[in-house]
């Protein structure tokens, strides 16, 4: 099984096109043995790319655990750039299908894997999110209990939900014992991905992630536009900000607090041949 590893700023997938996609009849189970770090080729995620009738290409993202994911900033970098360079498409611009809709993608420079990736809008009720409570109201800075204190965050939905929780001192944050706690919160029907965002100045993030279904990871690309529209709902920054993660940076852009803009660097790691034990 022909593989290609990919990175976005360390938030790494296993990627299968082609034939060898189609002929994937049970992904979940497929992820969870792919992406053992231990036993299989390692990643986050295993990302699968097939046809698609309403857009250049299909994008299935499955989490490390076996679940689905609506939606992946950082894989949606890294697939215009596998697709050009190996000739799948000739344009520098590629639409992706995903369960959270049509994603418009961009390659600024090839050589050094800058992609821009048009996000869509921000989703912000509670329906949409989802989260349980009045649907049409928005959830900024509500009070979430969990491992016996509460926390106050804001929920935002990049097509997949997020929980972003402001926090002075982000590098002392217990990410391994909050986070799954956060995840799991019967206030989320779907679970959240949880952030953990300190402000350091009006243009500038630093974020920590507990991403739903893969745990910490490097970094999180629709999270990181989720932090960055959380930021500006709570007027804590700019609307155009550089997003600090553990595996590099993300510049997220909400202009007119429309449709949500990420630009950063995407990576192929290595290629390979998986055997399916």
């Amino acid at each position: 099984m022909y593989f290609t590893k990919y990175t976005g700023l360390g938030n790494d997938f296993v990627f299968l096109d082609g034939q060898t996609a189609l002929d994937i009849t049970n992904p979940s189970l497929l992820a969870q043995k792919i992406c053992d770090r231990r036993f299989g080729v390692g990643a986050d995620g295993l990302v699968l790319l097939l046809p698609s009738q309403k857009a250049d290409v299909r994008m299935r993202i499955i989490n490390s655990d076996g679940s689905e994911a609506e939606m992946c900033g950082n894989a949606s970098r890294c697939v215009p750039l596998h697709l050009y360079r190996r000739g799948l498409s000739h344009r520098r611009d590629v639409s992706l299908e995903t369960l959270a809709g049509i994603i418009h993608t961009e390659i600024v420079d090839e050589c050094c894997g800058l992609v821009r990736v048009d996000m869509g809008p921000a989703r912000l009720t509670r329906a949409e999110i989802p989260m349980d409570g009045f649907p049409t109201e928005r959830a900024i800075n509500v009070p979430v209990e969990a491992c016996g204190q509460t926390f106050y965050g804001t929920a935002v939905s990049m097509g997949n939900p997020h929980f972003v929780i402001f926090t002075d001192e982000v590098e002392k944050v217990p990410l391994a014992q909050w986070g799954p706690e956060l995840e799991k919160n019967p206030l989320f029907p779907r679970k959240t991905n949880v952030e953990f965002v300190q402000v350091l100045n009006e243009h500038t993030l630093r974020m920590r992630v507990w991403e739903r279904g893969a745990g910490i990871t490097q970094a999180c690309g629709t999270g990181a536009c989720a932090a960055a529209v959380a930021s500006v709902l709570n007027n804590k920054t700019a609307a155009q900000v550089s997003v600090k993660l553990d595996g590099g940076d993300l510049q997220i852009e909400w202009p007119e607090q429309k449709r949500v803009l990420m630009t950063g660097l995407a990576q192929e790691v290595f290629t390979g041949d998986y055997l399916d034990l």
